[in-house]
């Protein structure tokens, strides 16, 4: 179906909207690099290379990084950065003269000094002192899967309704353009194995044992590292707290906050609602707190009186818009009330056209638990996060963990910790961008060409678009009745309406990072056949 010229505006507006600071950002070029955060617009005109090497010493002054990191190669950051190979060499070669960093051929360029640091006080872990017996979280609702038998039922139930996300995910489809999927076909299969084979190598009988809830050491310190790398985050890796997930660690959250007198979550409108289901089945009432462009409203969640929210502040889902500066510091100044900021670091690695962004707990530690996992750049099946939290949640985290699973597999953590220790990881990320970035443009021409009418949102980042019907078919048919209707055709997506808690304009989250080009192409076109088919609401 040809789109019309308001559609091609549409969609051309909002992809260029969702840069940062704005900025109009050259197609298929990603701005900054995950190292450090840095984000070449920050540097003085003609002062590039004192500027990066400046943020190099600092990063090693305050321990983001550490001795023998291995920094990014030349090559690889310039591009990323944007600028000649020369102003990469040639602040490696100022910190190299220094004795910071040193290269080491194949090895790569490594920090080999920094300034002596006191060392901070150590404490005894939690999983090394006894716990006594946790009751179940008051309030937890019994699960309650229900699987409605036709396409139709089953988007028109409720979508509180248990299990919704799980159950849509099993059934059958020709072209699942369902959100929150990485490009599984992509696994570093090869990589995964090579680590895996030095890992048995050099596996003690006590690796095979039980390990620490907390989480294998070597991988709590590669994770302080990768947080120091890529998301701006100073850590020790006592603060680590290895899970299965971003699922669990929001299950466990439940626990703790009911523990502290609190019961009602704020959640970002619209948001997850996966994440909100995970809060409500540990006895929270959610309370729906509006987003806009500039992200969650600071006001609003003041004035809801909730002590605490879950939000996704680098990538908003689903609407994909970054929490902006101010609204930052004014969320800070609430957490520094006494508010309990949850932050899930979805999607925050995956971006190709507007600078990174920082992560809240990078700026407020005690008021912040930080939630991330390698679901959406490894794969889900590995069940692996990581969960940091305020200093007084820690030890009851540590205690709630061993009840919950004795701790994740000892083997898994130890394969992933060489992977992030040997620069595999990054690798991996940049050729998975590459990949997605192609499919987000895939998809981007399929919706300007056969959804008339649509308004793209999120296209900077993330591996999902969202999409609404301010006006044209799609803007007065039930977002659900689309939904039904292009899975009886053979094509998986959610309806907008089911990540509400308010209404709103109709919409569908797309997917486009697990399918192929021609899929996405195709799956895109059969729901702008289904759309002009479907009766109109009156």
């Amino acid at each position: 179906m040809p789109a019309t010229a308001a559609t091609t505006a549409t969609v051309r507006s909002a992809a260029a909207q969702s840069g940062a600071g704005g900025r109009s950002p050259r197609p298929g070029v990603t701005l900054g690099s995950d190292f450090l955060q840095l984000d070449i617009a920050d540097a003085p005109p003609g002062g590039r290379t004192a500027w990066l090497a400046d943020r190099l010493r600092s990063a090693i002054a305050d321990g983001r990084l550490p001795v023998g990191t291995r920094l990014p190669a030349s090559r690889v950051l310039a591009e990323e950065l944007r600028v000649t190979r020369g102003v990469v060499t040639e602040a490696y070669r100022r910190l190299s003269e220094s004795g910071q960093i040193a290269g080491r051929g194949r090895g790569g360029t490594v920090v080999v000094a920094a300034p002596a640091r006191p060392a901070p006080p150590t404490a005894p872990s939690a999983s090394d002192r006894p716990a006594s017996p946790s009751s179940p979280a008051a309030g937890q609702r019994a699960f309650r899967p229900r699987t409605p038998r036709t396409p139709d039922a089953f988007f028109t139930a409720s979508p509180h309704r248990d299990g919704l996300v799980d159950a849509l995910r099993g059934l059958p489809c020709r072209i699942d353009l369902s959100p929150g999927v990485p490009d599984l076909a992509a696994f570093p299969r090869t990589a995964w194995l090579r680590a895996e084979r030095a890992v048995l190598a050099a596996a003690t009988p006590a690796d095979f044992g039980y390990g620490s809830p907390q989480g294998a050491p070597a991988l709590r310190r590669a994770v302080v590292g990768w947080l120091a790398r890529n998301r701006g985050i100073r850590a020790d890796p006592d603060e680590v707290v290895v899970v299965a997930g971003v699922a669990q660690a929001l299950g466990l959250l439940a626990q703790l906050l009911r523990a502290d007198g609190i019961d009602r979550v704020a959640v970002e409108d619209p948001g997850s609602l996966g994440a909100r289901q995970q809060l409500e089945y540990g006895g929270h009432t959610t309370v729906p707190v509006p987003v806009d462009a500039g992200g969650l409203d600071v006001d609003a969640l003041r004035a809801c009186g909730a002590r605490a929210v879950l939000m996704t502040p680098a990538h908003q889902f689903p609407t994909g818009v970054v929490l902006d500066g101010e609204r930052r510091r004014e969320l800070l100044r609430w957490a520094a009330g006494g508010g309990v900021v949850i932050e899930d670091d979805y999607d925050a690695e995956h971006r190709y056209d507007r600078p990174p962004v920082p992560a809240l707990r990078s700026l407020l530690p005690d008021g912040v638990c930080y939630a991330g996992s390698v679901s959406k750049l490894l794969a889900p099946a590995l069940r692996v996060g990581w969960l940091l939290v305020p200093p007084h949640l820690r030890d009851a985290l540590v205690t709630a963990k061993r009840y919950a699973d004795l701790g994740n597999g000892v083997l898994t953590q130890l394969v992933l910790a060489r992977l992030m220790d040997s620069g595999e990881l990054e690798r991996h990320l940049r050729h998975v961008r590459r990949r997605h970035r192609k499919r987000r443009d895939v998809m981007l021409r399929a919706v300007e060409a056969h959804l008339p009418g649509a308004r793209v949102h999120g296209a900077a980042a993330g591996l999902h678009l969202m999409v609404t019907f301010a006006d044209g078919p799609g803007s007065r048919v039930p977002d659900t009745a689309l939904a039904a209707a292009a899975l009886d055709r053979g094509v998986k997506a959610h309806p907008l309406s089911w990540h509400r808690l308010t209404p709103g304009p109709p919409g569908l989250v797309l997917g486009y990072a697990a399918g192929a080009a021609h899929e996405i192409e195709e799956g895109i076109a059969l729901i702008g056949e289904t759309l002009a088919t479907l009766p109109t609401a009156t």
